[in-house]
This record gives structure tokens, sequence and C-alpha cells, in this order.
């Protein structure tokens, strides 16, 4: 004991403080029992790794200051009050190099105004910074699904190598076409000035076209051009990998590279026709058609649901009609479309949700006797123009008596529908129960959708 005492004071007395604190800290660590050795390592490792795990918040916080500190500096040195009857332009289009600040490079140039006036108060102006336009390569995606460049690619380079930067020193008037969000040109001065008066509308009758029959293109900026080419890029990977893995098959497995089949009649397929059609991709729809025309066939003993099967299929099918104009597709739709009808043979004409194409019966879900709102009332658009086009009106007639039937029922609050209705009685179930999601949202989108189609005019 007297040793272990002269020991402690030989230490004190010649070792650096430091090696003092290491060599009691040994003789404590060495007191301690196993557990709480471990005890103290597992909190060391936790404390480790929560700071680890911080480190990378805390410094993207730090230069997130960093960069809000060095943007005030920069409004500070450059962003000064304006002189009247001057206008910012963009240093580059006043000859003079970006401002080798980090960050948006800004620079304000005075530029005497044209008309002389006075443009108010001496405030601060932020010019747009300069928007730097990408050229992309004609072949996009996966190098496996990279193409050589088409008419529309090369008629889009062409025209996108023409453009020159947009706000530099450009001279306003009235003549000046700005293009809208929908790619369509109009002029300025229509944007600003007031509507015309019923005499200035009649003296300025614009011309009738010259091929009213045919579709007049719109003009669209260059960038817009890229922009609509990406997403038939998008379309073209999405429809490769359908087609090299489930080709005929009603969807993908991207990832199994295999395919699922719901109805078992291509769904995915049809449904993309007039995607197709609508993007320009003649190759890849003719491809389509031809299956639909010799493997499609209705003649199956399967079950379908009466929902999904209208607006996928009928849908589709009568889109891609209107689309073409080809008979194929319409005759496809009547077949589907009276496949479909033994639905509506209940007790209260509220239709089953389960149809068997190939044997003409129907019945309702396995776990109830009640069909889904959402699915008996939104099929109307599809029935009621299955009978536009074909003169035969057993198809609009069984989808009017579902909504006045539904019209009339009690159990509505405020507008909002319940979820479930009987097959047997015509009745609401499940009353007090309101939803805007799933089971009843398409009942209130297609409200709007048929008025739109009946011409505004039905006010049931």
């Amino acid at each position: 004991m007297q040793a272990e005492q002269e020991t402690r004071t030989v230490a004190r007395t010649w070792c650096p403080g430091w090696k003092v604190v290491l060599f009691l800290f040994k003789e404590k660590w060495k007191q301690l029992s196993r557990l709480q050795r471990s005890l103290i390592l597992f909190l060391l490792a936790l404390l480790l790794i929560l700071g680890l795990l911080s480190y990378s918040s805390i410094t993207e916080h730090w230069r997130g200051l960093s960069d809000q500190e060095d943007w005030l500096e920069l409004n500070d040195r450059e962003l000064k009050a304006i002189p009247p009857g001057v206008k910012p332009v963009l240093g580059q289009a006043a000859g003079k190099a970006p401002a080798p600040v980090g960050g948006p490079h800004l620079q304000l140039t005075v530029v005497p105004d044209a008309a002389g006036e006075a443009r108010g108060p001496n405030i601060p102006i932020l010019v747009k910074p300069p928007v730097k336009k990408k050229i992309f390569a004609n072949k996009r995606g996966p190098p496996s699904l990279q193409r050589d460049a088409n008419v529309s690619d090369t008629v889009g380079r062409e025209k996108q190598e023409q453009v020159v930067q947009e706000d530099e020193g450009e001279e306003e008037d009235k003549q000046k076409k700005i293009v809208s969000w929908r790619g369509a040109m109009i002029e300025a001065d229509q944007a600003t000035e007031p509507p015309p008066s019923a005499n200035e509308k009649e003296a300025a009758v614009p011309p009738a076209p010259a091929n009213p029959a045919g579709t007049v293109p719109l003009e669209v900026s260059p960038e817009t051009r890229v922009r609509l080419e990406a997403v038939c890029d998008a379309f073209r990977h999405a429809w490769k990998g359908y087609k090299d893995y489930a080709w005929g098959h009603d969807e993908l497995k991207p990832i199994s590279k295999s395919f699922g089949e719901w109805f078992g009649l291509g769904l995915t397929l049809i449904d993309a026709l007039d995607t197709m059609w609508i993007m320009g991709l003649k190759e890849e729809f003719a491809e389509a058609k031809t299956w639909v025309e010799k493997d499609l066939s209705f003649n199956k003993n399967v079950d379908v649901n009466l929902f999904e099967t209208t607006i996928r299929i009928l849908g589709g099918l009568l889109s891609t009609y209107h689309l073409t104009g080809d008979q194929l597709f319409l005759e496809k739709a009547k077949d589907i479309g009276s496949r479909l009808m033994p639905a509506f043979k209940t007790p209260s004409k509220i239709p089953f949700s389960d149809v068997n194409i190939g044997k003409g019966t129907a019945h309702p879900p396995r776990w109830t006797s009640d069909s889904t709102l959402a699915e008996v009332t939104s099929i109307q658009l599809e029935f009621r123009e299955l009978s536009r086009l074909t003169q035969d009106p057993q198809y609009q007639e069984a989808v009017n008596e579902v909504m006045t039937l539904v019209h009339k029922l009690p159990g509505k609050h405020d507008g909002l529908v319940p979820m479930f209705i009987n097959t047997n009685s015509g009745q609401f179930t499940h009353k007090g129960v309101f939803t805007l999601g799933a089971r009843a949202d398409s009942y209130y989108e297609y409200l709007l959708k048929q008025w739109i189609q009946g011409g505004k005019t039905e006010d049931k």
C-alpha cells in the first residue's frame, strides 16, 4: 500500500499532466467490472455513430449559410440604384464578361432608354440571369435504346441552332411574339390590350382557313421540341421493354423482365394505342394495330371487371377510332361493349362488378353483393359514345338508367355519396361513410365529363 502511494507521488511529481491523467485512468479502468467496461464502450460507440450521422447535415447547413453570405455580399456590391431613363441589360449583351463571383453571375449595365421617359423612382432591378440552352444529342436514353436521328430530330436541331439568346438588347415592340405554355404563338399586344368591342369584332372577322378539314400544326420553340422528343424517347424505352418481355399481355414486370395477366386482353397495348398515334410513333402503332387485328379476341372464358375493361379497352378502342377513323377499332369496341352488357341484368339495373365475356354471365364480387359506386357511375362516357357511333341506343340507355337511379337515392350529404350500392335493392349501403378517394372519386369526375359530353345541357 505504501509503495503504491509512493508510485503515485512520483508520477505526479515527474510526469507531465497528460501522462498523469492517463496513468490514473488506467488504474480506474482496472477497477471496473467487465459489465461496466462493456457499457462504457457501448455508449462511446453510440456517440461516435450519432456524430457521424449528424456531420453531413451540419456541413450542409454551414455550406448554406456560406452561400447566403456570398449572395448578400454580391447584392451589396453589384445591385445599385439605376438612374431614371435607363434599363438593365445583361453584361454579356453589353460586351462584358460576367463577374467571376461564386453563385449566380449577375451584372447591370446602363443603357440610355430610347424613349427618354422616366421610369419611376430609383429601385434596384435584378435582371434575369442568362438561360443556357443545351443542345441534346439525337441519341438519348440507355445505350441499348439509342437510335439514329429521325426527320423530327433533324428539323428540331436545325431550328435550335438558329435560336439566339433571349433578352439580349432586344427592342420591345408590339410585333414581338410570346410562346404560351401550350406552344401556340400569341401576339404581345393581345395579352395586354383590353378586349375589342362588338363592332371591332365584326370588322376583324378572321378569314376562313384554307383547309378547314386539315389540322393546323402548332408552332413550338426548339426548346419545347426537345422536351417533346424526350417524352417520346421515354415512351419508346418503356414500350421496348413491353415488346421484348410482355408483348400481347396485360402488363410488364420490368424488374423480373416478365409479364402479368389481369384479364389476358393486352391491356397495356390497347391503352397505349391513342398515345402512340398522338406522339407520331407510326411504326410502333402499326405493330400494335396488327396485333389487335390478328390476335385480339374477346371470345374467352374469363371474368373481367366491368369498370376497368370499359375505361381501358372500350375507351382505348373508341379514342383510337376517333384519331384514325379506322373501322377496325370501332368493330372491336362494339364487340367488347356487347359482351359487357350482361352486367346490367340485375333486379335494380345497377350493374354487377364482374362479367364473363365468353359465357355472357355476370356476378358480384366474391366478398359482397354490393358494387362500388365509383365503378357503376364511371362507365357512362364510353357507353354513351358507343351508342352515338353505332346508332344502337341500348348502351346509353343502360348507363343513363344507373345515373337516374343514383340521383334519386336518399343518403347523400351535401352532394357527397356513399361508397357502395346494392345490386339487388339499388340502395346505398354503408351509409354515413363518405370519401373523395377510392370507390367514390371518379363519380364526381364523370359528373362534369358527362355534362360536357352532353353539350352542357343535362342538368340532372
